[in-house]
């Protein structure tokens, strides 16, 4: 089966260091800091990373799911939200919301609602996150 890799580089102290991450694939490479992490400042962090390959996941599980049933989507766009939480003395991600809207020609609503909740449930990243409350709001459109 597949392997993936990414990298990060810290230099400094928490608060005025920064870093970088980059994918192993060489896709992205990109800046992050405290500011980015815990503020508004530039740069992406691992939160954001974690949303995009959990849309990503489940978007493909959902077509997965969906082609087991001989039905092929048009689109789908997913739209994941990480929530960074302080608990206890330090901070964890309690919480992630998959708002996923698809245009499928020929589906029913039961038939969405049940196949997009298998995906959520099945997507391996959904699984690796299982410690954060998961929630999916799933809309054909």
């Amino acid at each position: 089966m597949a392997v993936r890799t990414a990298e990060a580089v810290w230099n400094g102290n928490l608060r005025e260091g920064k870093g970088t991450v980059k994918l192993g694939s060489g896709a992205f490479e990109g800046a992050y800091s405290f500011s980015s992490r815990f503020e508004s400042g530039t740069g992406t962090n691992p939160e954001e990373l974690i949303a995009a390959a959990h849309a990503g996941c489940f978007s493909m599980a959902l077509s997965a799911g969906l082609g087991k049933a001989n039905i092929t989507p048009t689109r789908i766009h997913t739209t994941a939200t990480v929530h960074l939480e302080k608990v206890g003395e330090g901070f964890g991600i309690t919480r992630i919301e998959l708002n996923t809207e698809a245009q499928i020609p020929g589906i029913d609503d039961a038939t969405f609602q049940k196949t997009a909740a298998e995906a959520k449930a099945g997507c391996p990243v959904s699984k690796a996150l299982a410690g954060a409350q998961i929630s999916l709001k799933a809309k054909l459109v």
